[in-house]
């Protein structure tokens, strides 16, 4: 059973294909595998940067919910992100993790690896903390 068992999956998630491989409620440190489809392609035949924040932000906002152990989620303030490499269709496994954790706003990092294991991008952001209890949890 994981943390997000507890609440509603956002169409977002759906979308991006997230599925949780592994969450470290110590330290915040989620694992998360995402599908990139060819219907993300720009016309290069690459998944559209839009697509990667999307997955970069789909991995850094969890740390909150693992950390809090469900108690707080987070909504994004700032994300900014660097591409490293062309990301093509396929499996991604993003990697995000807290670096600060106010009462109020969190810090956050990660990276987001091909299926060959190749970093396409990473990101920082700061988020707010929110709290989960006006939440779907169906």
């Amino acid at each position: 059973m994981s943390i997000f068992d507890g609440f509603a999956r956002p169409p977002c998630a759906e979308t991006l294909g997230w599925e949780l491989i592994e969450a470290d409620e110590a330290t915040g440190t989620i694992r998360v595998r995402m599908e990139g489809k060819p219907a993300f392609c720009n016309p290069g035949g690459n998944i559209q940067g839009g697509f990667v924040a999307a997955m970069l932000d789909d991995t850094l906002g969890p740390t909150v919910l693992v950390k809090s152990g469900g108690a707080y989620y987070c909504a994004t303030i700032s994300l900014n992100i660097s591409y490293l490499a062309p990301a093509r269709p396929g499996s991604f496994t993003g990697v995000g993790r807290i670096v600060q954790l106010g009462k109020t706003v969190a810090f956050l990092e990660g990276e987001l690896f091909d299926a060959e294991g190749r970093c396409v991008a990473r990101a920082t952001a700061s988020a707010r903390v929110v709290s989960t209890s006006g939440l779907d949890r169906s």
